[in-house]
């Protein structure tokens, strides 16, 4: 879903980024993720996440975001110049579509707020993109 989010701020604002997503394996896009993020009008439909060591040139990203902590547990190490982010969010897998769409928004206004931090030529910092993402699962519920 962050890579979705990312691509869609970057081309909102106007930037040309390089997004990718890679872990330490391939995987498919989760069922569940694909239909919320539909929602937003975001196609995940075609999308796999690559190993790291598919992704050409990853030595020369400039942001490197984690947002789950087995990644960023197992991220390896990177050249100084390259700003390292972790942002935890919860796995939704195994939860209801609110959960999902939860996460989703959460992720959505992370992405929104580091896209923008480079488009205004800033560095961006975890506090910084952190700032004012509601937790999943703590929304006000009506009842």
């Amino acid at each position: 879903m962050a890579e979705g989010w990312l691509r869609h701020h970057a081309v909102e604002a106007g930037l040309d980024l390089d997004v990718w997503s890679a872990g330490t394996e391939r995987t498919r896009v989760k069922p569940d993720a694909i239909t919320v993020m539909a929602e937003v009008g975001i196609d995940l439909g075609a999308h796999t996440s690559k190993r790291l060591d598919e992704v050409p040139e990853p030595w020369s990203f400039d942001v490197v975001l984690t947002v789950c902590d087995a990644a960023n547990e197992t991220c390896p190490s990177y050249p100084a110049r390259t700003t390292r982010l972790h942002v935890s969010f919860p796995d939704p897998s195994g939860h209801d579509l609110t959960r999902w769409r939860e996460v989703r928004d959460a992720i959505g206004a992370m992405s929104s707020r580091l896209v923008e931090t480079l488009r205004a030529g800033g560095t961006p910092t975890e506090d910084g993109v952190r700032a004012s993402t509601p937790e999943p699962g703590t929304a006000a519920r009506d009842g």
